[in-house]
């Protein structure tokens, strides 16, 4: 792909593509305020997939951002976050179910506000998910982009509203082709009584610097080992 590939991902939408080895996701939020959850999972063997403890745990850090890596469950780099804008993507938050949208936000019927209805991130991955021959048993957490959660000494956690300004960037490097899931809702800790989720612009592009990963995979000496992890998967 020599041409950057381009679409919205709707507020309330859920999208899936596979990003080959060696191209660039770029995800904008376009208005602000936006959140993003991902899932990642090996594109060839689907059972390896997105593993944000040991991602966590490998990088000393619960604050993802430019220079951290997404780490699978078996111990390789499945994306590295090459490009941020917004200083901060949450991995504590999750998703919301049917039962809790209701409960936050109300009905939110098809019936009464046709395509505007309350869409839900678990019930939104799953049908997406369910186009790669996937299901509930393969159903794991997932990163919040462009949203910040923080956490106290005491342990209580604190979601900062408007994280994400206008034009926030996000940009993530497939150093292994990975299949991406990603639907677009509020954060469940998002304060806001209103039930508005934001647009989030998606651009697919070849990597065309070499050292883009230094960064990478020099930060912490686990990603290294990590990146290493993939060229034995590879033999």
């Amino acid at each position: 792909m020599n041409h950057p590939c381009e679409e919205t991902l709707p507020g309330g939408g859920h999208t899936s593509l596979v990003v080959k080895k060696g191209q660039i996701l770029r995800l904008t939020d376009s208005e602000g305020g936006a959140n993003v959850s991902l899932m990642l999972f090996n594109a060839s063997e689907k059972s390896e997939r997105l593993n944000l403890p040991d991602t966590l745990k490998g990088q000393h850090t619960a604050k993802l951002t430019a220079g951290h890596c997404l780490y699978s469950d078996m111990g390789r780099v499945l994306a590295a976050i090459v490009t941020d804008t917004c200083g901060w993507h949450d991995s504590f938050g999750g998703v919301l179910n049917a039962a809790e949208v209701a409960e936050k936000y109300g009905q939110g019927r098809y019936q009464e506000l046709r395509n505007g209805f309350h869409r839900n991130g678990l019930d939104n991955l799953l049908v997406e998910m369910g186009k790669w021959n996937l299901g509930l048993e393969d159903l794991h957490m997932v990163l919040n982009l462009f949203s910040k959660v923080t956490v106290d000494e005491q342990g209580a956690f604190t979601f900062h509203a408007q994280h994400a300004a206008p034009g926030s960037v996000v940009e993530l490097y497939a150093p292994m082709d990975v299949l991406v899931v990603l639907t677009a809702l509020p954060h469940p800790m998002d304060p806001n009584p209103e039930y508005h989720p934001r647009p989030v612009q998606l651009s697919l592009r070849n990597a065309s610097d070499e050292h883009l990963l230094e960064g990478c995979k020099t930060s912490r000496p686990e990603n290294l080992r990590a990146f290493q992890n993939i060229e034995r998967f590879a033999v």
